[in-house]
């Protein structure tokens, strides 16, 4: 059998158990790589671990934890409290106030996942105490927190962004950004209409819990907040490393005992980063066996010029609905841009790529998804719980449809 369609069957099958079960396909996908590579393909070992993403592991590895570090010493949560009291108990603004929270924090560094595991438990108290609806809440959390996960400061532009380089397409980490945050939008403030929004505005009284005492900000919580702010503008204006500069503020604020960086790691997402270097291991086998060419003239059989974007769409949001969008899906889909393309006329493989990056988020706030589970967990178990899981599958579902027509609108 051809080495390229084998190590393609072994990438569906990562694909496939990345959807059904919770074993952490990274590390199936090395040791996919290696038995192919090594066994059936006679490469030497050091051709198969060249393929392992040494500069995204150190980059993930530096800003999850320093974010990591805000978290475990309570900046995050302190600032998602003030931001919540510039609502003043206006309670038509709470949800709008969550989602720019929301889009704002992932944006800034943690990602989507972190953002929305800080914020959703307090979102969806703050639901339930001024009769909000559950649903919508989470929404617009979901969609807030998804609006910001391409941020050129986020984990999952940080790997998206080298991906779109390799394809032949740097420097559109804003541009990729701002067609996710748009579409994002305009799914979260017409959900936001459609589910109770302007009933909400149209409430008079307000929320009596605003004049609680807010969260002081210590030492600490200011430095934090300093040295994030540093790392950014650095990033942005002096164009320096940001995994480099995240280690470096990390430090720091463990040599001025400002975080407790022992917890701090412990709580670092390394399941997701070996899922993302792992697939990338896998992903670069399949482009040295031939078997992304494979792939790609699989497509375009099935695909014309004039339906390849709601297609392809389709496909993605689909399997990103059960599997990881960061982690499997655009590592494994995004490579197949450029020959996609090519194959169906050249000139489109940047609107294959930001269909891929849209199209991927917007079922994100499914409940099979860590987003949609992470809302559904912070409401007490029964009905309102299962109720809550049912609404958020129709939703994720039929964001497959509503993200193919926006895809097709933007970039077809």
């Amino acid at each position: 059998m051809n080495l390229g369609l084998i190590t393609l069957c072994a990438l569906a099958l990562a694909v496939i158990l990345s959807c059904t079960t919770s074993l952490n396909v990274g590390l199936l996908a090395i040791a996919l790589a290696w038995f192919i590579g090594v066994y059936l393909g006679h490469m030497p070992v050091r051709e198969i671990t060249a393929g392992f993403p040494v500069d995204l592991f150190l980059t993930l590895a530096g800003v999850t934890l320093l974010f990591s570090q805000a978290r475990v010493n309570g900046t995050l949560e302190r600032v998602a409290h003030l931001a919540v009291r510039l609502c003043r108990g206006r309670i038509g603004i709470v949800p709008i106030m969550y989602f720019i929270l929301a889009s704002a924090l992932a944006t800034a560094g943690p990602g989507n996942i972190a953002t929305t595991g800080l914020l959703a438990p307090m979102a969806m108290t703050t639901a339930t105490g001024m009769g909000i609806s559950p649903f919508l809440m989470a929404i617009m959390v979901g969609n807030g927190a998804n609006s910001g996960s391409l941020s050129p400061l986020a984990p999952t532009g940080l790997i998206v962004n080298p991906l779109m380089t390799r394809i032949g397409l740097p420097g559109l980490g804003l541009q990729t950004w701002f067609f996710n945050f748009i579409a994002h939008a305009i799914v979260a403030f017409t959900a936001y209409m459609i589910f109770g929004g302007w009933k909400l505005i149209r409430r008079s009284e307000r929320f009596k819990g605003i004049n609680e005492k807010p969260p002081e900000f210590h030492r600490r919580h200011k430095l934090t907040i300093a040295l994030i702010g540093m790392m950014v503008v650095g990033v942005l204006v002096l164009n320096i490393n940001i995994g480099m500069a995240a280690f470096a503020a990390a430090v720091i604020l463990g040599l001025l005992g400002a975080a407790d960086q022992e917890e701090a790691i412990r709580e670092m997402p390394w399941g997701s980063i070996l899922m993302v270097c792992g697939v990338t291991v896998l992903i670069s086998l399949l482009e040295k066996t031939s078997g992304m060419a494979l792939f790609t003239n699989l497509l375009t059989r099935i695909s014309s010029r004039g339906t390849i974007i709601p297609f392809l769409a389709m496909i993605v949001g689909t399997i990103s609905a059960y599997s990881s969008t960061s982690g499997v899906v655009l590592p494994a889909f995004l490579p197949l841009a450029p020959g996609l393309s090519e194959n169906l006329g050249g000139g489109i493989t940047k609107a294959l790529a930001m269909t891929m990056n849209v199209s991927g988020h917007l079922v994100d706030v499914s409940p099979l998804s860590t987003i949609g589970a992470l809302c559904i967990a912070s409401i007490p178990a029964g009905p309102k719980s299962r109720r809550l899981f049912n609404q958020l599958l129709a939703w994720g579902f039929s964001m497959t449809v509503v993200g193919a027509l926006i895809c097709w609108l933007f970039f077809g």
